[in-house]
């Protein structure tokens, strides 16, 4: 936890304490911690708080930010204790660092400035009391999943709520356009603020008794963040506890975290309000929703993954579908220190990666793959060209020569489309040392394969199965896939001489990633492709906190490569792969 000081013109200096997490700054009644002044944008800047650390960055502002009179970007940069943040005439100063987390009873933010000040804390205590208690409190109300408080609105208020928003959107359509206004050349803050105002004169004609506990505020906020923002979404996105978001309908919105599913009890207002922040979400890209094109895949800033569907073929409504990703991406020592591998397979996969030997990892939907492919990209040397391909670009690669690929869908005609497979294609052209592509699942297989076998070798990429056996059948079928009527056994030949290295990772019952396996392809005998397990994971039982316990061990099996990771002289001892099978 960290201690700042906040001094304002006119004003009274101020104390907070930040507990770990994300805030945001700005004159927006979404930011976490608000300031009214002119010189304040809407999304200010942005403090990033750990344990170990807290950043700052800037969020696109119009005036800037500053750490110790020296303007930053938006790249967070580490403040120290005494630094002093600049916000326009406002100064944030950064006093201390406690170790100890705040008690239940103390509230993890305590300046009086903030646009909510219980809100921080009422989310990150109610996400764990809900680990906790809440799945058996929930089962006695005859509830499938625990809920989590982030609104603040009881479930037996939601229907009031919703019918008081429905009117009041009705009314802020007939007042204001804010579509018109953004074509028109207005700011952010100035959307914003018109916005503000005009949904506050709406409620305050409001004639309607509220429900016990729900604040005008409460209703007001969610107003605003659905008339400019993503909605319920906008304060999701921002807590970095929760890993996936998922909205089945306007009055149906989950969230993840540790594994385990969590109702909330925030809503959109109506459909009409999930479809507009599923249009904010990928208007920027380039690509549109509607009836006659009722499927998207997008990303958000951070590169988290979106994924939407509306009616007809959705029958709950709009559905939204987010994966989020870690603003810091994860580093093969934060998936050793989950539990996700041990270090002997870390500098295993790490020397595969710097001898070129081809990678596939293959796991089933959610079990952690694209994380898994950014640490071993992260293996890549610098000196290398790196051709990236995505269906939705979220690969976050730190290397400088990076070229990054997205695919394109077919426009309202149905045409332009530019496919995985013409990325594939086309990036041989471009002289890539290594292709990486972020998931084969379909004709690209064949492209991918006669890449590795003509040169581009220790590439990397993605493929849905379940065992590194499945995975080999499943390429099979991609390969067929392609359109050329191949014999099988010269498909089997090509599967052999281009891939070495088999990494499956499975999302286990608690809600864990784990590396499971870790196969090498030895050769062709008759039609059978020949492997061989050079590390797999023992489950050997469950914890008092019903987490799954076990180990990762050797199977006791060499590389062929073995020679080669020596001449390349890298530092791979031959005892981690002693056989440490259990007996």
């Amino acid at each position: 936890m960290f201690k700042i000081l906040i001094k304002q013109p006119d004003k009274k200096d101020s104390e907070a304490n930040l507990v770990s997490g994300v805030y945001r700054i700005g004159s927006s009644p979404a930011s976490h911690i608000q300031f009214n002044h002119p010189e304040i944008s809407a999304r200010h800047a942005q403090l990033i708080v750990s344990d170990e650390n807290i950043k700052v960055c800037d969020c696109g502002s119009s005036n800037g930010t500053f750490l110790d009179g020296a303007k930053i970007g938006n790249e967070p940069v580490n403040a120290r204790i005494g630094s002093l943040i600049g916000i326009g005439m406002l100064e944030i100063s950064v006093l201390s660092q406690e170790t100890h987390q705040p008690s239940q009873s103390s509230p993890a933010l305590t300046s009086h400035i903030l646009a909510d000040p219980q809100k921080k804390k009422q989310i990150e205590f109610e996400l764990e009391k809900a680990a906790s208690k809440g799945l058996k409190e929930s089962k006695k109300a005859g509830f499938k999943s625990p809920i989590i408080s982030i609104s603040g609105i009881s479930e037996e208020a939601r229907p009031i709520v919703q019918e008081i928003k429905r009117h009041a959107h009705a009314e802020l359509l007939k007042r204001l356009n804010l579509k018109r206004m953004a074509l028109s050349g207005a700011s952010e803050d100035e959307l914003a603020e018109k916005a503000k105002s005009t949904i506050h004169d709406i409620m305050l004609e409001l004639s309607v008794p509220l429900p016990h506990g729900v604040t005008v505020e409460k209703i007001e906020r969610e107003l605003v963040n659905e008339a400019i923002g993503l909605g319920p979404l906008e304060d999701l996105i921002g807590i970095p506890e929760i890993t996936e978001i998922m909205v089945n309908g306007p009055n149906n919105v989950y969230i993840e975290k540790d594994g385990i599913l969590y109702k909330t009890d925030t809503a959109f207002a109506s459909d009409s309000q999930a479809m507009a922040a599923i249009e904010r979400i990928v208007s920027p890209l380039g690509r549109r929703i509607d009836e006659s094109s009722p499927m998207v895949d997008a990303r958000l800033k951070d590169g988290s993954r979106v994924n939407a569907i509306i009616p007809p073929l959705s029958l709950v409504g709009p559905t939204i579908t987010i994966r989020k990703f870690s603003k810091t991406p994860f580093q093969v020592h934060d998936l050793v220190r989950f539990g996700s591998l041990s270090n002997e397979m870390a500098r295993f996969l790490e020397a595969c990666v710097q001898v070129r030997k081809n990678t596939i990892i293959s796991g089933g939907t959610g079990s952690g793959k694209t994380t898994l492919l950014n640490v071993l990209s992260s293996f890549l040397p610098e000196r290398e060209r790196i051709v990236t391909i995505e269906d939705a670009a979220e690969l976050q690669l730190k290397q400088q020569h990076v070229v990054r690929l997205e695919a394109r869908p077919p426009n309202i005609e149905g045409r332009g489309e530019i496919s995985i497979r013409d990325l594939v294609r086309n990036s041989l052209r471009m002289r890539p040392d290594r292709i990486v592509v972020g998931e084969c699942r379909g004709g690209e297989a064949l492209d991918m394969l006669q890449a590795m076998n003509t040169g581009h070798d220790g590439s990397l990429t993605t493929i849905h199965s379940n065992s590194p056996r499945d995975a080999l059948a499943r390429l099979e079928t991609l390969v067929l896939m392609a359109g050329f009527n191949l014999p099988l056994r010269a498909i089997r030949e090509q599967i052999a001489s281009a891939i070495t290295i088999i990494v499956q990772v499975d999302r286990q019952k608690d809600g864990t990633r784990k590396v499971t396996d870790i196969s090498e392809i030895v050769k062709m005998e008759g039609d059978i492709i020949t492997m061989q397990d050079i590390f797999k994971f023992k489950h050997e039982g469950w914890s008092p906190d019903g987490k799954i316990t076990g180990r990762h061990y050797p199977c006791g099996n060499i590389p062929t490569f073995m020679e080669e990771i020596r001449r390349s002289n890298i530092n791979l001892e031959i005892s981690i792969f002693n056989d440490g099978a259990i007996r």
